[in-house]
């Protein structure tokens, strides 16, 4: 049950009083490996506009030599092996940087360095029902030696630089496998994609998000209430196996129906999370009932979940993760 309550005076006053503008920025790196399908690269390689997006058959492309411009499109399926729905749009100006060009005949650009390719990224990721989750942007050069910090492996150069919804802010870096999509020509129609068919593979991405899911602290502990009366969770009142609890949080970003930032959540309807989000207990996923923005608050939260039947006796430690962001775990007593 979600509903609007006399909470503790110091929990109800963080959630109440709370800043969204005054959130951290995060310096923690976390990873989403973001598969995708039926992956189709469309080169801009005619000049007669009534042609574009003309034929439905499978259209092999024709590539320049260099500067040629070409769009991928594909599905995305998957957000580190959870199911997930979207779109990958890959845009790129291809410009052979070579210090060592090896001639005219492949239309090698003398440069300091090496790289083949300038390229946009954008993920726009939902989760497996539809409901919006939020985007990535990033752009950077394809080809050549990893950039400083990155896996070895890596052969292109692309920064984060920013997102939308729950990844409102973000920074980072993205890294590829380095397969890449069918090759067609931008006569292909693109309805077809899937029918057509392309290529499958991951792309990596490094995030620094602005936010992290936070559980709020009371000077009791963390805010974890026991839903049958809203008190506290402590030493002298722990939870028990199987109990349905209500946790406090900051930082699960945007909700349905959408709430402008900066806006208090309302009653009435209740604003529901809509990213994709998990409760573990010592490492087991709990049951989620219910995660909403608190009516008042700006940036705060209430997750109802349902604690494990199996948890053992003693302190159990809680993490809750949002759009595939962990927080920091927190403590509370078990009986």
């Amino acid at each position: 049950m979600i509903r609007r309550v006399s909470l503790c005076g110091l929990v109800a006053a963080f959630l109440l009083g709370y800043n969204h503008g005054a959130l951290a920025q995060s310096t923690s790196w976390v990873t989403l490996t973001v598969n995708v399908q039926d992956a189709v690269e469309y080169q801009d390689d005619i000049g007669t506009p009534p042609k574009f997006a003309s034929n439905a058959n499978v259209t092999p492309s024709t590539l320049p030599k260099n500067f040629g411009v070409a769009t991928a499109i594909a599905d995305i399926v998957s957000v580190n092996g959870q199911a997930a729905k979207g779109t990958y749009v890959g845009r790129s100006r291809q410009v052979s940087l070579s210090p060592t060009p090896t001639g005219s005949q492949n239309a090698e650009a003398i440069a300091d360095v090496m790289r083949a390719a300038l390229r946009e990224h954008v993920f726009e990721i939902q989760q497996a029902d539809g409901t919006p989750v939020g985007s990535i942007m990033s752009v950077g050069f394809s080809g050549g030696p990893a950039p400083p910090g990155a896996p070895s492996t890596e052969k292109a150069n692309w920064a984060i630089v920013g997102g939308t919804g729950a990844f409102l802010g973000a920074r980072g870096l993205v890294t590829g496998t380095g397969a890449s999509s069918r090759a067609a020509s931008m006569s292909e129609d693109p309805v077809n994609r899937r029918v057509n068919g392309g290529a499958s593979y991951s792309l990596i991405i490094h995030v620094i998000p602005m936010s992290v899911p936070q559980t709020v602290m009371t000077a009791s502990g963390p805010a974890v209430t026991h839903s049958s009366d809203f008190s506290l969770v402590t030493a002298s009142k722990p939870a028990a196996a199987g109990e349905t609890l209500s946790l406090f949080a900051t930082g699960l970003g945007p909700t349905v129906p959408e709430v402008d930032l900066g806006l208090p959540f309302p009653s009435s309807p209740l604003a529901t999370v809509n990213s994709p989000l998990t409760v573990t207990v010592n490492g087991e996923a709990a049951e989620v009932l219910a995660a909403v923005g608190y009516p008042g608050s700006v940036d705060g939260y209430q997750v109802n979940f349902q604690m494990p039947s199996d948890v053992q006796k003693g302190n159990a430690s809680i993490q809750l993760t949002a759009a595939w962001i962990p927080g920091a775990p927190v403590s509370i007593p078990v009986q």
